[in-house]
């Protein structure tokens, strides 16, 4: 076994060579990814693609994608698009056709009519509330409901005019017979089918107003599609007593195998569906897609890479333990992607002007700079240089504050990066006393080297100021202040920053939409993917070059 295979063991992987092993299922190997299309994968569901498809790919089986689209009030096809894309945006391709549990609706009615023939369900007429009141608690035994005792006769009367809409919502649903007194709630009688009118599903239109729930329709739609081993997170460990029982009662010839892992919970984020809905409805982030959200599109549009989000689930990798990854993880993941492969440009994120009063005003250098300083594979490029350029604010100061100054100070030198040594002569300031220029000298022979005895310590970055692309930039930071966020409250109001008037290199306007630079000494950036009405470009900051919160969470921990 390599080390990265030994790097990827978990438990999951020792049951199926142990399977494989002993020819379980023929030494087939067939996963599946059941999300419910009610709203966008966020990272927590990211785990599961790589473990699903991983999985399948490395025993070379197959791996369905599976729309669990069992409740049409909260799914619609937007959803079901957008699980499409991220599925195949991490790399991964499913078996065959897209599938859908709706395919298998009207076999799974007939499972049912199996059932309620063979005694084993029922049709009851207790509302919500009254099952919930009959059903017990953890120290008290659940009580039968009043149609646990209808004839098989009149069950299966009610379950054929549920089905042809006789009944309102609420009526009625069906229930399996199996034990109100069982220790695990979930066997004292489950709901299988409850009626839902005035919907129109996305697929089957309003030919259904009945609809199976999901613990009945999930291990028949698994044996349905021969799925081997049945991947779900920790709270259906509960569930899988129902699972095997399910596939115990009906004429089936396939029982998957359901094994638990851990899901996925990051600091300083929510991994609920409901709660990342609740954000996008109330208008406290700009959709699915906002590059502060956990979600995969979100991830993507803020620069993100497929590679770095694989890199993250194996590095977590997969336990039956419970526990919370730091926000740092997810972060050095897509530094070390982008240090490899990002190429370099400058952009002046606040910038000061500078003129070079020695400089011919009409001159114009084209520099030629590495896209990487350590790849030369990613090339070179041009950059122009001329009399007037921006630099950034913070790199100059009127008087050096302290030794750990490096940049630029009055009657001082410094580097500009892959040009000339400057020196400032002299601060232009407005009537506030604001400094709005900077008169500069600079030595014309020091380009492309630092001859002997001329030691200058600080390099900055600049941009030529009548070649510059001005651009939006977008900071991103956590969208939440606490590492265990509870509601909207704990939102961090400065999650993003919204810079104008940047100065970039100006190659930077032939950016592809989702390209990815490292803006040097500034961190990693990436071209806004989103149509932009105003037509200025905007990129996204997607990671600081130093994990700038490490020292805070420290602080917060002692």
């Amino acid at each position: 076994m390599s080390n990265e295979e030994i790097s990827r063991s978990n438990f999951i992987r020792q049951i199926i060579d142990e399977d494989i092993a002993n020819n379980k299922n023929n030494g087939a190997v067939v996963t599946r990814f059941p999300p419910e299309p009610n709203g966008y994968l966020h990272i927590g569901h990211a785990k599961s693609i790589c473990l699903n498809f991983g999985i399948a790919e490395d025993y070379k089986g197959q791996c369905h994608l599976r729309f669990d689209d069992t409740n049409p009030h909260k799914e619609n096809i937007e959803f079901v698009k957008s699980i499409q894309d991220d599925v195949s945006w991490l790399g991964f391709e499913w078996g065959g056709e897209v599938l859908f549990s709706s395919n298998y609706f009207e076999q799974l009615h007939d499972y049912a009519v199996e059932l309620i023939k063979a005694g084993k369900a029922y049709v009851c007429d207790l509302n919500a509330e009254q099952v919930r009141e009959y059903r017990g608690n953890l120290t008290q035994p659940g009580k039968d409901s009043p149609g646990r005792s209808r004839s098989v006769e009149d069950n299966l009367d009610l379950f054929a005019r549920m089905r042809a809409g006789e009944f309102e919502d609420g009526a009625y649903v069906v229930r399996a017979r199996i034990d109100m007194a069982s220790p695990n709630m979930n066997m004292r009688d489950p709901t299988l089918y409850r009626i839902r009118h005035g919907v129109v599903h996305h697929q089957t239109g309003e030919e259904w107003c009945i609809y199976p729930m999901y613990d009945f329709t999930h291990p028949i739609s698994d044996a349905l599609e021969g799925i081997t081993h049945s991947l779900c997170t920790l709270e259906f460990e509960d569930h899988r007593p129902l699972y095997d029982w399910l596939l115990d009662n009906i004429s089936i010839d396939c029982h998957p195998q359901q094994i638990e892992f851990s899901r996925l919970n990051l600091e300083y984020t929510v991994m609920s569906k409901r709660k990342l809905t609740h954000l996008v409805s109330e208008g406290h982030v700009d959709g699915w897609d906002d590059p502060r959200m956990p979600t995969i599109a979100g991830l993507r549009r803020r620069g993100f890479t497929p590679a770095s989000i694989r890199d993250f689930c194996d590095r977590i990798g997969v336990t039956k333990a419970d526990n919370t990854v730091e926000m740092g993880v997810l972060e050095s993941c897509i530094r070390d992607d982008l240090n490899a492969s990002a190429s370099r440009r400058m952009v002046v994120l606040n910038p000061l002007k500078v003129v070079l009063t020695d400089y011919a005003a009409d001159k114009t250098e084209q520099l030629e700079a590495a896209n990487h300083p350590q790849d030369d594979s990613l090339g070179t490029r041009k950059i122009p240089f001329s009399s007037e350029l921006y630099i950034d604010r913070d790199d100059f100061m009127e008087v050096k504050p302290n030794k750990k100054f490096k940049r630029l100070v009055t009657g001082g030198e410094v580097r500009l990066r892959n040009a000339y040594v400057i020196r400032c002569d002299e601060v232009i300031k407005d009537e506030q006393g604001n400094i709005i220029e900077l008169r500069c000298s600079h030595d014309a022979a020091t380009l492309g080297a630092n001859p002997e005895g001329r030691k200058v310590k600080g390099v900055i970055h600049w941009v030529s100021a009548k070649h510059a692309l001005e651009a939006n930039v977008h900071l991103y930071d956590r969208l939440y202040t606490s590492p265990n966020p509870s509601d909207e409250t704990d939102l961090n109001p400065d999650s993003v920053q919204i810079l104008t008037g940047c100065q970039c290199e100006a190659d930077l306007a032939n950016a592809r939409p989702g390209e990815r630079f490292q803006f040097e000494r500034e961190g990693y950036f990436c071209r806004d993917s989103a149509p932009n009405e105003d037509a200025v470009v905007r990129f996204n900051r997607t990671v600081t070059l130093r994990d700038t919160w490490a020292k805070i969470e420290q602080e917060n921990k002692t």
